[in-house]
């Protein structure tokens, strides 16, 4: 039997299109998983990235000299405790910092060097490796210290 439709009764044409939507699968996308995950993420570097410091243990001198501020990030030579030069964490021969320092910064005179000593090294030995450093052009050069009131590192035992 056929159903036919009264021309008295209006047609409501979403009424079939409502159930059908009622079973269509959901297209939004739920954000909080992801949220939670970034958070996650921010949380990891937050507590990672003050570890990536420069790798050598040198036991700096204590003063009260102001924090130097800059835009770019400084190279960092260090001269520990038995005379030894690392660039960055690379060991390496007084006479090939120079070159070495060249080709890192591509000559530019305006690259900040920060020059860390032991506090326990000779003075001499310090102002060589920054002789060395102001005669291949370098002329923004700077020593690292810790601050006065600033917690003092342990040097780990060898």
């Amino acid at each position: 039997m056929a159903v036919t439709q009264d021309p008295a009764v209006p047609r409501r044409p979403g009424v079939q299109r409502a159930r059908r939507r009622a079973h269509s699968p959901m297209s939004d996308i739920n954000v909080t998983p992801m949220v939670d995950v970034m958070l996650v993420l921010l949380v990891i570097f937050m507590v990672t990235a003050p570890l990536l410091t420069v790798g050598v243990n040198v036991d700096l001198p204590r003063t009260k000299a102001s924090v130097i501020q800059g835009k770019d990030e400084p190279l960092a030579v260090t001269v520990d405790a038995e005379g030894r030069i690392f660039l960055q964490e690379t060991e390496l021969e007084l006479d090939t910092l120079a070159p070495r320092l060249v080709a890192i910064t591509r000559s530019n005179p305006d690259a900040r060097i920060f020059v860390r000593g032991d506090k326990g090294i000779n003075y001499g030995r310090v102002m060589e490796v920054m002789g060395t450093i102001n005669a291949a052009g370098f002329h923004k050069v700077a020593l690292v210290t810790e601050r006065l009131g600033g917690a003092r590192k342990k040097r780990p035992a060898k």
